[in-house]
């Protein structure tokens, strides 16, 4: 396959080089200005927010143009239309580092790609500018410890319910991304808790989505809850995904032989979920089930298709 054989060619290395190297110095020099936001965040949070926005949306879409641009990527849609400018909670499936083009390719589509926060490691906190640069824009540093993580959640929800700012909520509910041996830490785990294991995925972990949807209920603009399912294909390879390098050094990555990117989007209302804690764990249960039978009929669909790409 050409992919695989390019990926590690030393052209291929020398060309990822030329590629990346002027997008990491703006990564820097976008990560210092991030970090000196947090001298005036204190007060002027909506002015810092909002730069903050502006100057993540052009890191993002700076190497989105590399992976889809320059490196030929295609990403496939499916599912709903998601509304412009519209504010909501998004949970996905994690497989790969490319998950995050996948999902930004949503957001750059609905004009949210500046607005997009993700969940991330709290160990990012101390690292110098990049930590700061995650802090200032008002991401969610977390240990997964929900109750440690009270003080941080408020401070990241208090931003988007009191001051309404415009965002894409964005967390892998899996907490993890999905291989094999993970499956079956998941099936095991459902076989002993009576938990319903979903197909291809990994069972979602509920106190976050629970958590986040109780807080963000009392934003008026936080419209809906968007289930994204990512899958992929490489070579006739059920979920095989790119390693970050490949995505940033290899060309013609969805040329026959090589890659297929897909995504599906479900979108709902958030006035319609359950009002009970309980009842809304298991609503995401249910969604992620639902996104196994969608994922096992895409399987089927692309090893049906004759050009085994």
């Amino acid at each position: 396959m050409a992919t695989a054989r390019a990926a590690g060619s030393p052209l291929s290395h020398l060309r990822g080089l030329a590629i990346t190297v002027p997008w990491l110095a703006w990564l820097l020099v976008a990560d210092l200005l991030l970090s000196l936001l947090l001298l005036v965040k204190a007060f002027a949070p909506d002015l810092v927010y909002d730069l903050s926005s502006g100057i993540a949306s052009g890191v993002w879409r700076w190497i989105q143009f590399i992976f889809e641009g320059l490196n030929g990527a295609v990403i496939t849609t499916s599912g709903d239309p998601l509304p412009a400018g519209e504010s909501a909670i998004v949970v996905a499936n994690h497989v790969g580092w490319s998950d995050f083009y996948m999902i930004q390719a949503l957001a750059l589509r609905a004009g949210m790609l500046g607005r997009c926060r993700w969940f991330a490691k709290i160990q990012l906190r101390s690292v110098p500018f990049l930590g700061w640069g995650l802090w200032a824009m008002g991401f969610p540093l977390v240990s997964r410890n929900w109750m440690k993580d009270k003080g941080e959640l408020d401070r990241v929800f208090r931003g988007i319910v009191d001051r309404r700012w415009p965002t894409w909520l964005i967390s892998f509910s899996e907490a993890t991304r999905y291989t094999p041996k993970k499956f079956a830490e998941s099936q095991a785990f459902c076989a002993a808790n009576n938990k319903p294991q979903p197909q291809h995925l990994l069972y979602p972990r509920t106190k976050g989505f629970v958590t986040t949807v109780r807080h963000l209920r009392r934003a008026p603009h936080v419209k809906a809850v968007y289930v994204l399912t990512i899958a992929y294909q490489h070579g006739g390879r059920w979920h095989q995904a790119p390693d970050m390098w490949e995505t940033l050094s290899v060309p013609r990555l969805s040329a026959p032989g090589g890659y297929r990117f897909h995504v599906h989007a479900r979108r709902y209302l958030v006035e319609d979920l359950p009002a009970d804690d309980t009842a809304l764990a298991t609503w995401l249960e249910q969604r992620w089930v639902e996104k196994g039978v969608w994922l096992e009929q895409k399987r089927v669909e692309w090893a049906a298709t004759k050009e085994n790409r």
